[in-house]
């Protein structure tokens, strides 16, 4: 049998059971992705003030119309964040949020369905007591979670919608950025801001690298298809490589530009369709998909970095903290992942790199003139949304960008 009908064929009944279930399942998920974007009707419930479905007094209305961050040359670019946890992650969600905040951006908060009723509730609540959060009103929490397993397809279909909300509330941000609760920034916003300012923005950073595997297993991600968490059911059996189109595999956490976000939502050509088909039962498909639609399309294999400009927390040693510490700080990288519970190692971050109050926002040229200044306890509002004051963490990132961008696109795709 060819290599390019295989992938829709398993060894077993039960795995061809999965396969069927999964691709009618991702079909699904991608119209439901697409519909919310072309149709701009709602993709997730919202229980925050800042819900695009409420109902705004025109008081309101007028000053986030006075808000809407500039763009164009000589102005900085504009960030969309989806920052997603779990059950028990509430706090974890709300101090990243603090510190990843910036009024140009735009944020969608998510706690998928292993957390309660009483968590989301929280999480909005938390939103609300920020006065920047209402003042700038571009925080926004999903009322309902997503079922999911991280080493499923699920987490692609999780990420989907969540970047077709992000469309729906505004298409004034170019680049989106995922982040798990366990993640947390190594530069302040207006460092990250200021290092992204001269990069074309249809770059792509994105991890990737060909997949040296022959075969891969197949699984049943019923998350797909329910409500509540569930564990991904593992086949005996395994399918070889297509050879319609090549794989790649990389980090999950890409920073991608709205056209190719758009491009994954919307699904102009079949490609995507075709490759969110195949990702529906393979394993840690969020480490396939996007770095598999980048590098076998025509239009943005090209307008790829192959860096996420992320770096991995070293593991813990209770005599190296600083060593730690200085590791993240020097990589150069914008953000940091898989902390854990090392509070002393998150706290040494915000007081000397972040500069974030307790319990405040990171501070920023944001900020009204005598405030957010260091020794300043609160970060106070009123002050220039487009204005950057970057540090040396920023210099640092903008080398490091800067000689990504010039290192070349595409690693190992086809020209």
């Amino acid at each position: 049998m060819a290599h390019s009908s295989s992938w829709l064929t398993t060894c077993s009944p039960w795995s061809a059971f999965a396969t069927l279930a999964a691709l009618m399942t991702s079909a699904l998920v991608l119209s439901y992705a697409s519909s919310s974007f072309l149709n701009r009707q709602a993709a997730y419930e919202y229980d925050d003030p800042s819900s695009p479905d409420a109902e705004s007094p025109p008081s309101a209305v007028a000053a986030a119309g006075a808000l809407v961050p500039r763009k164009g040359p000589g102005y900085p670019p504009v960030f969309a964040y989806y920052i997603t946890g779990g059950r028990g992650d509430c706090l974890r969600v709300t101090r990243l949020l603090k510190a990843v905040y910036h009024p140009r951006n735009r944020y969608l908060l998510h706690l998928d369905a292993g957390a309660g009723a009483y968590e989301r509730a929280r999480l909005a609540s938390y939103a609300r007591s920020e006065q920047a959060f209402l003042e700038y009103g571009n925080v926004h929490v999903a009322g309902k979670g997503d079922a999911l397993d991280g080493r499923g397809p699920s987490a692609v279909a999780a990420v989907l919608r969540g970047a077709a909300v992000l469309l729906r509330v505004g298409q004034d941000w170019d680049w989106l950025v995922t982040l798990g609760a366990a993640d947390y920034p190594l530069v302040t916003q207006d460092d990250l801001l200021y290092a992204f300012s001269s990069v074309p923005r249809d770059l792509n950073f994105i991890d990737h690298r060909p997949d040296s595997k022959t075969h891969h297993v197949v699984v049943l991600d019923q998350n797909l298809l329910q409500s509540t968490n569930a564990e991904i059911s593992f086949s005996s059996g395994h399918r070889e490589k297509p050879d319609a189109f090549e794989l790649f595999r990389g980090s999950p956490w890409p920073i991608l530009s709205r056209a190719f976000v758009e491009h994954c939502v919307a699904a102009p050509d079949n490609l995507p369709r075709t490759l969110l088909m195949y990702f529906s039962n393979t394993l840690d498909a969020a480490e396939f998909y996007f770095q598999t639609v980048m590098a076998n399309s025509p239009r943005f294999r090209n307008s790829t970095i192959n860096h996420s400009v992320r770096i991995d927390v070293p593991p813990p040693d209770a005599d190296q903290q600083q060593s730690r510490y200085g590791t993240l700080v020097g990589s150069g990288a914008a953000f940091a992942g898989r902390f854990g519970d090392d509070e002393a190692l998150l706290q040494k971050i915000d007081e000397e790199v972040l500069r974030r109050p307790l319990d405040g926002v990171t501070p920023g040229g944001w900020c009204a003139r005598g405030s957010g200044e260091e020794g300043a306890a609160e970060c106070a509002i009123g002050g220039d949304i487009d204005a950057v004051r970057e540090g040396a963490a920023g210099q640092r990132l903008a080398s490091l960008i800067a000689g990504l961008v010039g290192s070349g696109a595409c690693d190992g795709c086809k020209s």
